[in-house]
């Protein structure tokens, strides 16, 4: 998704790939110029975006038209999701909530910024505790 909005901007805005903490290949394939690998694909409540690698054929977009990703916690990620519940009453998976936490919680952001908040394919459960433990 990030290259795909990052080709349709084609460098009128600036655009940043986000991760969660611990599953930042994207992250750290764009601070060393090749694609490196995550050894596992579980354990993170954002596994819509947990992949092994960055895409071969989505990296070097990403290489060409975005700057240094953005890492959040999976915390930040639950918080983002109830704020979005509360104030805009949508439902965002974890995955969807990533570029939210960023945009709320990364101080060196600018003021003005663009995040796409996504899905709603998130287990009933999981929605139910993090609104308990993050407010709404």
């Amino acid at each position: 998704m990030t290259a795909g909005i990052s080709l349709a901007l084609d460098g009128r805005m600036f655009v940043r790939p986000c991760e969660t903490e611990g599953f930042d290949d994207t992250a750290r394939s764009l601070i060393s110029g090749q694609r490196e690998r995550h050894p596992s694909l579980s354990g993170s409540i954002c596994d819509a975006i947990a992949t092994p690698s960055p895409g071969e054929l989505t990296f070097p977009v990403l290489q060409r038209l975005c700057g240094l990703d953005l890492v959040v916690t999976e915390d930040e990620v639950q918080r983002a999701m109830a704020l979005a519940y509360e104030h805009l009453r949508i439902v965002v998976e974890p995955g969807g909530a990533v570029a939210l936490a960023a945009a709320l919680f990364r101080p060196e952001l600018p003021d003005t910024v663009i995040a796409v908040a996504s899905g709603g394919n998130v287990d009933a459960a999981l929605f139910a505790r993090v609104l308990s433990r993050y407010g709404a």
